[in-house]
């Protein structure tokens, strides 16, 4: 069970600010967009899986169609920082953001105070990659495989420690759900992000990571970090030798987080089209498959209906495995 954390968010407040209304502005002539530099928010540090994934578009679109695309760093608030910079932006196309699972359908139940509903502030514009978790450790560490993660922690409970992004994200709440699983207690260490969870899981100073597989797989890669398991249902074509949580003797256990392209509420739909049709077609070809792979995640993409349908669906599901948990930042 997750401890109840309580944390200010008085800072939090003043950089959310209220969410004005749209302005209302004019849609771009057809054939015009883009017209000037389009700007993708990451909501995250550099360095982690939303921050790659992000990067590795805006790098593809600009080298596929001659845009100008820039990737845009505003970390801060499990990522609800930089979704309420887009949810504030002129619905023009020129202001989108990278969303992703944690900070789309599982922030909103945590922080009380957003002044935004994503189902309702913003417009999904296209799926990019979904990406199970991993729980890793240092190739230094004593643990070889999950089973000895379990047995360690039910011989001394709440003594093995372990990394993540952060309180309440889709990361932590998948540890959460493992320890329940399980049946054993962890001793959960919240980082500002994934990097710095990464480098203090290399350094020993946690003795797991629990992470998406595009802020871990450099390090797998380079023999750094040994996964242990992966969380979703079926093993990452990525890590192909890795077991599931579910093969390590706990079924039915999944758990994946994804990745898409939103625009704020109001956005023309002939741009979120011509949006949604070049990332497609990106996702479509072997190098842009072969790039996001590598990362440890699978693309996938959807119409912008069919990935308005699964924010929806799983803004309501998370509302009661958050509820469940007992995270809250207040």
């Amino acid at each position: 069970m997750l401890r109840r954390h309580i944390l200010s968010l008085a800072t939090l407040a003043c950089a959310l600010g209220a969410v004005p209304a749209h302005a209302q502005t004019s849609a771009p002539a057809a054939g015009a967009y883009p017209a000037k530099p389009i700007r993708l928010i990451v909501p995250f540090p550099p360095g982690g899986g939303t921050d790659i994934l992000a990067r590795l578009v805006a790098a593809k679109l600009t080298e596929a169609n001659k845009w100008t695309v820039v990737a845009d760093n505003k970390p801060g608030a499990g990522g609800t920082i930089g979704i309420t910079e887009a949810v504030k932006a002129a619905p023009t196309g020129y202001d989108i953001v990278m969303g992703q699972k944690d900070n789309l359908v599982i922030g909103p139940w945590l922080y009380k105070n957003l002044p935004w509903d994503p189902t309702k502030d913003l417009t999904a514009v296209a799926h990019v990659a979904y990406t199970p978790v991993v729980i890793a450790t240092s190739v230094n560490s004593k643990y070889k495989s999950l089973a000895d993660v379990v047995a360690a922690a039910k011989a001394a409970p709440g003594t093995v420690t372990y990394g993540s992004p952060g309180n309440g994200t889709s990361i932590h709440l998948a540890g959460d759900l493992f320890e329940k699983a399980a049946g054993i207690k962890l001793s959960h260490v919240p980082y500002k992000g994934s990097n710095p969870a990464l480098m203090d899981a290399l350094a020993g100073n946690v003795e797991l990571l629990v992470s998406s597989l595009p802020s871990a797989m450099g390090q797998i890669k380079a023999g750094k970090l040994r996964p242990l398991a992966v969380t979703s249902a079926k093993r990452s074509s990525s890590l192909p030798d890795v077991p599931t949580v579910a093969e390590s003797g706990f079924k039915g256990f999944d758990v994946s987080t994804w990745y898409g392209v939103l625009a704020p509420a109001g956005t023309p739909p002939a741009v979120v089209n011509t949006l949604n049709a070049e990332v497609n077609k990106l996702l479509a070809t072997a190098d842009m498959k072969a790039a996001i792979q590598a990362q440890g995640a699978e693309p996938q993409a959807m119409s912008p209906e069919q990935f308005s349908t699964l924010l929806k669906n799983e803004y309501v599901q998370w509302k009661g495995i958050v509820e469940a948990s007992g995270a809250r930042i207040e």
